[in-house]
């Protein structure tokens, strides 16, 4: 499909998909809603003892959301196992049209940008000496993985054009691959979605959502 690259409200860049009318992130403002939905109700949720912090993250796409965890972890001095699973690898040359370095002003940004998407696919690799990372190419159905993570980042293209990624079945692979007590955080606050993860045996939090969005959602594998 094509994919055109847009500005955000915030100024930040995303990818978008005409025809779907999708795109990687919120056009109400990309690094916004990334720091709200991911950092702010995620990363930040974990005490820092808790290290490393091991995050899954569904739908890597653009990077976006590893980059700003990798700025976080070295500003919160903490460390961080992460992997990108990805079914569609954004190209190079896409990448190179995105604005993150420039839009989160941070001195280190445009290295680890670079670090993370030219690092070898299926192989761990050092974004810095806080944050490991390892991309995965990969359709979502097909991960194994069983209370090995401590957060799942879970930022699939939405359930208007891919409700099969927001099915219990996909949310039971996910509170598989948590840890006891491990969260996963989502942008989507639809009813079906919220069902769905309860069927499952989350505990489910309504929270406030980032620019654009009233709410968002927290599950917890295990009780509060």
């Amino acid at each position: 499909m094509k994919r055109e690259i847009m500005t955000t409200a915030d100024g930040s860049t995303t990818i978008h998909i005409p025809e779907w009318n999708e795109q990687y992130h919120s056009k109400h403002g990309a690094i916004q809603e990334a720091y709200h939905v991911f950092i702010k109700t995620g990363f930040n949720h974990f005490p820092k003892e808790i290290s490393p912090i091991k995050i899954l993250e569904i739908g890597f796409g653009t990077g976006l959301n590893a980059l700003i965890t990798s700025l976080e972890a070295k500003n919160q001095d903490r460390n961080v196992e992460y992997c990108g699973v990805e079914g569609y690898p954004v190209s190079l040359q896409e990448m190179s049209q995105l604005n993150y370095a420039t839009a989160l002003d941070h001195a280190s940004a445009e290295v680890y940008f670079q670090n993370i998407h030219e690092g070898d696919w299926e192989e761990n690799f050092e974004v810095h000496d806080q944050f490991q990372l390892i991309k995965q190419e990969k359709m979502f159905d097909e991960i194994e993985n069983r209370n090995e993570f401590d957060l799942i980042y879970f930022d699939a293209f939405g359930a208007r054009v891919q409700p099969e990624l927001w099915d219990v079945a996909m949310f039971q692979k996910m509170y598989e691959a948590l840890k006891e007590n491990g969260i996963l955080v989502t942008y989507s606050a639809k009813g079906s979605v919220r069902r769905a993860l309860q069927e499952v045996g989350y505990t489910v939090e309504r929270l406030e959502g980032p620019p654009g969005k009233r709410e968002m959602l927290r599950a917890t594998k295990g009780n509060l």
